[in-house]
């Protein structure tokens, strides 16, 4: 039987690049591969199929000669199926971890050098702050856990200083190649747990690590105005670094505490001003806090519960720079509370002198009246 045009295998065009072939075959692979079609000779067909044209077309010297000469060019390269040598000379567990690679923890190109340097990892830290504190800025000192280089042995993770040996079982790649039915899994070397060395005399401080837990106390500077979700970066501060690598940053997070009287918005503070309803009625003068000392604010007559009151100027800088934001007040008419019989017989009296003036005084009062009458005429109707 003559065999298919390999780029009409895969699906694809003659210009497409080894990426573009990869991944049409890792589509089929996936697809027909005998472990999800148990006794299926047709997709058993069809994966070794696409398995040899994805050997040939991956392969410069065999595509080259296939586009010239066709099947005549390759005939006794291609690999022979997904069993024995196929897919060049590793066999199936080659190509099909080439292509899987970054599945199972690496495969064909780009391997990692586990002695290269590598740089520390990054911390982060999570600090409280009260709103005073944030609004203001301020220094605080803070202790953080981390890993530093080892004093003992300078980092070498050796007690001797002597240099660390090739493992023997990953030949110092860190990696190791297990073969499990179909599939080439690259697993990290058991014996130097991915560093492709052996220390052969560790250092007792460190047990062999280069590195050992420490606390480092810092004081960390924080600008006016930042809110919860601001980050500070420590540049350097973070976990040591490996094989002589840089050490990582530390990043503070920032959390602001809930304020017993005001509450933040962006660059506004907004807070709540209980009001006697004498002031309210009359009109007249309160102290208000601030978070810069208090201020005098100047409640006019007949002011009603909910009205706001903007101080200007006396909200927040923003952390990144802009217009200083706002104090907002809201009044809160306040009922009076554990009354006297004299201070209740005056309310009476009080009550009394408004009755027949009610709709002057309580124009909101008449409003709501008026609409619940007409809800109840337009119900009953």
């Amino acid at each position: 039987m003559s065999k298919r045009d390999y780029y009409d295998v895969l699906g694809v065009s003659k210009s497409d690049d080894e990426k573009a072939i990869k991944k049409a075959y890792r589509r089929l692979a996936m697809k027909y591969h005998p472990d999800r079609n148990p006794d299926d000779e047709e997709a058993a067909e069809k994966f070794r199929e696409a398995t040899e044209a994805y050997d040939v077309l991956t392969t410069a010297e065999k595509r080259a000669a296939y586009d010239q000469y066709g099947h005549a060019g390759v005939d006794g390269q291609a690999g022979g199926g997904y069993g024995g040598g196929g897919a060049g000379a590793g066999g199936f567990g080659d190509a099909f971890g080439d292509i899987f690679g970054d599945i199972f923890g690496g495969g064909g190109g780009g391997r990692h050098d586990p002695n290269a340097p590598q740089r520390g990892s990054d911390l982060r830290y999570r600090l409280d702050l009260n709103l005073e504190e944030a609004v203001h800025g301020t220094t605080v000192s803070i202790k953080v856990p981390t890993l530093i280089e080892c004093d003992s042995c300078d980092g070498t993770g050796s007690a001797d200083n002597a240099p660390p040996m090739t493992c023997t079982t990953c030949g110092g790649h860190g990696q190791v190649r297990m073969q499990q039915g179909f599939f080439s899994v690259q697993q990290t070397c058991p014996s130097c747990h991915g560093r492709g060395t052996l220390i052969k005399n560790p250092c007792r401080k460190c047990r062999g690590e280069g590195r050992v837990q420490d606390q480092k106390t810092l004081s960390v500077k924080i600008p006016p105005g930042v809110d919860t979700g601001d980050r500070i970066r420590l540049s350097g501060e973070g976990e040591a670094g490996v094989n002589g690598g840089p050490t990582g940053d530390l990043y503070v997070q920032v959390s602001v505490r809930q304020h017993e009287i005001f509450e933040r918005d962006g660059r506004d503070l907004y807070c709540e001003v209980p009001v006697s309803f004498v002031d309210a009625a009359l009109g007249g003068e309160l102290e208000v806090p601030t978070l810069d000392g208090r201020v005098k604010l100047k409640i006019p007559a007949e002011a009603q519960t909910g009205k706001m009151f903007r101080l200007r100027g006396k909200g927040v800088k923003p952390v990144r720079g802009g217009v200083q934001g706002d104090l907002m007040c809201k009044i809160l008419v306040e009922t009076p509370v554990n009354l006297t019989e004299r201070q209740k017989e005056l309310l009476r009296e009080f009550k009394d002198s408004m009755e027949d003036t009610q709709g002057r005084h309580s124009p909101k009062t008449n409003s709501w009246f008026d609409s619940v009458k007409k809800f109840f005429e337009e119900f009953k109707s």
